[in-house]
């Protein structure tokens, strides 16, 4: 009876349906498994628990089922419920450090402030589908927002494309930012107070300067984009621009030139930055350039250490 009750999980693993349709028939292997009599109880019970663990299960049905099953444990034989107590730790505890550690560091990483490290971390979260699809989207909906307040630059426009191209973005709030943000559009201090309201405490602190960490990474946003409409302005209409004093602009502009996060320089004397934009097609050349180069390299090796299987394939390659 116990083989039999394993084989009905095993097929229950891979079939299809509503959370409702197989948490029921989930429940109805375990009434069975509990009227078996000692070792054969015992085989079931350790059967369900392991099909309750597995990746196949969401976590939706399982947290349900395993809460119904330790229900009956007090019901059971003492030994038989010492035995299955013990087994059902074991198996649980691994699944459930595995992906709160992961949730957890995402966490940390964001309290930190290292905000597109956690949503890099978020991001994969939302992709886990062992925990349900409302999880997955809240998970989605703090990469987001990290995404948001990181600093701008490279990784930072990788993420915002990432979640742009993400359709299930497009169910969030803050979508709108994100849009912006993606296509290279000056964000106005008006247009944030919505998505101001939806962050957590500590993402309003202050930076150094007195601005909030929004404030700062939307700055920095429109100054990239900036750098993008123009190839130089005054720190005067720079400010006006983004909404700030001058000397901030400056400051702001220079830390990013400073950190490689955006391509310029700043004539200091005539109080003007200059912006400076890379050519794609000649940097894709270079790239191609130097990766046939690497290609050739790599030819010639194996031709001086293996010269007739060069020689062959060569020889097989010119044939077809």
């Amino acid at each position: 009876m116990a083989a039999a009750a394993r084989q009905d999980l095993a097929q229950l693993m891979n079939s299809s349906g509503s959370h409702k349709d197989l948490a029921g028939k989930y429940r109805q292997i375990l009434e069975k498994a509990l009227q078996l009599p000692g070792t054969e109880q015992l085989e079931a019970l350790k059967a369900f628990v392991e099909a309750m663990v597995n990746e196949n299960v969401s976590l939706v049905i399982s947290r349900q089922l395993l809460t119904d099953f330790c229900t009956h444990l007090p019901s059971l034989p003492d030994g038989t419920a010492k035995e299955i107590y013990h087994f059902t730790l074991e198996k649980i505890q691994p699944r459930v450090i595995s992906f709160e550690e992961q949730v957890c560091y995402a966490r940390v990483l964001d309290y930190r402030r290292k905000f597109i490290e956690a949503a890099q971390r978020y991001n994969e979260l939302s992709y886990k589908t062992i925990v349900h699809e409302s999880e997955r989207l809240e998970a989605l909906k703090h990469a987001l927002h990290c995404t948001i307040l990181a600093s701008a630059g490279q990784q930072r426009s990788r993420m915002l494309a990432t979640l742009f191209k993400d359709e299930r973005c497009q169910q969030l709030a803050a979508y709108g930012i994100l849009e912006k943000m993606y296509l290279d559009r000056i964000i106005r201090g008006n247009q944030l107070q919505e998505f101001a309201a939806m962050l957590m405490p500590h993402q309003k602190a202050t930076t150094a300067d007195g601005s909030s960490i929004l404030d700062r990474a939307v700055i920095e946003h429109n100054l990239l984009s900036a750098s993008k409409l123009y190839n130089n302005i005054t720190f005067e209409e720079l400010g006006a621009l983004l909404e700030i004093p001058a000397a901030k602009a400056e400051k702001i502009a220079s830390q990013m030139i400073t950190e490689g996060r955006m391509n310029g320089f700043i004539d200091q004397i005539d109080g003007i930055v200059h912006f400076e934009t890379r050519e794609a097609l000649p940097t894709w050349d270079k790239q191609i350039q130097s990766l046939c180069f690497q290609v050739n390299n790599l030819l010639e090796k194996i031709s001086q250490t293996a010269p007739e299987w060069t020689a062959q394939a060569m020889e097989a390659q010119m044939a077809q």
